[in-house]
């Protein structure tokens, strides 16, 4: 056992108490966060306009700040770009993410000197609450590889700007560095499918211990390995690997696939990372949801997500949420994002401690027919529908089908499988069944002969990584939405399909 791995379990030992600590008191440390919040917050321009010398409780901001998304804060990013400072938060930020939106082309994701802890320390500390529950610490003796974005920086009103997953990169500590792979040079690579088949050509013979990414492009490299050694297991070509840590996605819909893939199960440790903050990580083995972090100078509000585009929806605090709702995540922290809608819903299953599951996107559903399906639901039906079907999906996608040629309308299921059910009719039977028992207002369309049962369309190879690159967004943190509420993605599709199923 190497120097690193001995030395973190005591290390470990020490962050699972101080985590246990701020979890047991979860009310006291979020309205600390609040007060530190509004102090530092007075005196930036953002304060000013919206009175933070009257604020002194949450119900206070209610009165005096707006749930915005991004749209409603650019006037004060655009300013932050062009060189002024003391807007959001004091000073300038030392870097600026740079990520897609839908609504307003590129975002300008602000990173403080003081936000820059949440985004380094909460992925460290999902690490050593791993390693303090299991005693694995083997793996940091081993190659460690994260799939991510290219680290090169540019910059923006004198301000350093890049991916998210490339600006952590430049924070990668000095004792994981030394054992990282890829390549500086090979990390830089743009051109994703050029980077993966560099990365696999430096990784296929190092004693890789640790592997992270997106679950979709894992597998990608997991496959380009096979391709290289002639169909080996991953345990055969790294038999070290034993802890895989992903996000962004719901991992279920690939596990069985990842299994067949590696040979064996393995530890995964999921993480919710955002360009905004790092909301959350996965603090059990196995675990129901993710532990809420709460003393990372994040301050949370949620808004019940079927309500979310009322007039006036309702803003709760942590002590106001319940189990199970569906909620729209609001957040303010110390990159001076107040009140800020990152899009992202979830729900409670633990209060005790406050644990979350990823339920979607608040803008990512299907309800052309009033029926509000979220990717919670598609995710858990198409789970359940694999149980005892021999079957493996590699991507998978909802649009809703409004006018068809002949018939009811339906849900249309874009679905590449790298093996296919060998019963398609029973499985998409399965699928639609598991998903009535979900969601209430489907089975009454259903039900009442408004919609006709889902119909899934078998898709060629690649399909998905052909789509995304057609967008321009193959690799990195890009994820294909589960949802649509159009058929822009379907359209594209399409073109792809091999095989329909139920019409």
């Amino acid at each position: 056992m190497g120097i690193k791995s001995i030395l973190a379990k005591p290390i470990a030992a020490f962050i699972a108490s101080k985590v246990k600590k701020w979890s047991l008191n979860p009310f006291e440390t979020q309205r600390n966060v609040f007060q530190e919040l509004i102090r530092k917050g007075k005196n930036t321009q953002f304060g000013k306009d919206h009175h933070f010398d009257q604020v002194r409780t949450y119900e206070d901001f209610k009165k005096h700040v707006p749930v915005r998304d991004y749209e409603g804060l650019k006037s004060y990013i655009d300013r932050v770009t062009k060189g002024e400072k003391d807007i959001l938060w004091p000073g300038k930020p030392i870097y600026f993410c740079k990520t897609s939106g839908t609504t307003s082309g590129t975002k300008y994701i602000p990173i403080t000197s003081d936000s820059i802890h949440n985004h380094i320390e909460s992925a460290r500390n999902a690490l050593l609450l791993y390693i303090h529950e299991t005693g694995n610490s083997k793996f940091l003796d081993g190659n460690l590889i994260f799939l991510s974005g290219s680290p090169v920086l540019s910059e923006i009103g004198g301000i350093p700007l890049g991916r998210l997953s490339g600006i952590v990169n430049h924070h990668v500590p000095g004792y994981l560095r030394r054992n990282q792979l890829p390549s500086y040079e090979t990390n830089c690579i743009e051109d994703w499918e050029t980077k993966v088949r560099k990365i696999a050509d430096e990784t296929i013979t190092k004693p890789m211990s640790l592997i992270s990414g997106i679950p979709s492009w894992v597998q990608m490299y997991f496959e380009i390995l096979q391709e290289k050694t002639g169909g080996k297991d991953i345990k055969e070509i790294f038999p070290e690997f034993s802890v895989f840590v992903y996000g962004g996605v719901n991992y279920e819909p690939y596990r069985s696939r990842f299994e067949k893939l590696i040979g064996k199960k393995i530890d995964s440790v999921e993480l919710f990372p955002a360009s905004e903050g790092f909301f959350a990580y996965q603090d059990k083995q196995p675990s129901e949801g993710l532990l809420l972090i709460l003393d990372s100078g994040i301050f949370y509000e949620f808004i019940p997500a079927d309500s979310f585009f009322d007039e006036n929806p309702t803003r709760l605090s942590l002590e106001e949420v319940e189990l199970g709702v569906n909620y729209a995540l609001i957040l303010s922290n110390n990159a001076g994002l107040w009140a800020y809608n990152i899009g992202d819903t979830v729900k409670f299953v633990s209060k005790n401690p406050y644990r979350i599951v990823v339920s979607g996107r608040i803008k990512h559903f299907t309800s052309a027919f009033g029926e509000h399906v979220i990717a919670e639901e598609v995710e858990q039906a198409l789970k359940e529908a694999s149980l005892g079907e021999n079957v493996e999906i590699v991507e998978f996608t909802v649009a809703p089908q409004v006018t068809p040629d002949s018939g009811l309308p339906y849900h249309e299921w874009f679905v590449e499988f790298n093996q296919k059910p060998s019963d398609p009719e029973r499985f998409r039977s399965k699928i639609d069944k598991a998903l009535q028992d979900r969601n209430i207002y489907y089975k009454d369309l259903i039900k009442g002969n408004v919609l006709q049962p889902l119909v899934i369309r078998s898709l060629e190879k690649d399909s998905f990584v052909k789509y995304m690159k057609s967008q321009g967004k193959l690799g990195g943190q890009n994820k294909v939405p589960r949802l649509s509420n159009d058929r822009k993605i379907a359209e594209v599709l399409n073109d792809f399909t091999t095989e329909s199923w139920g019409n």
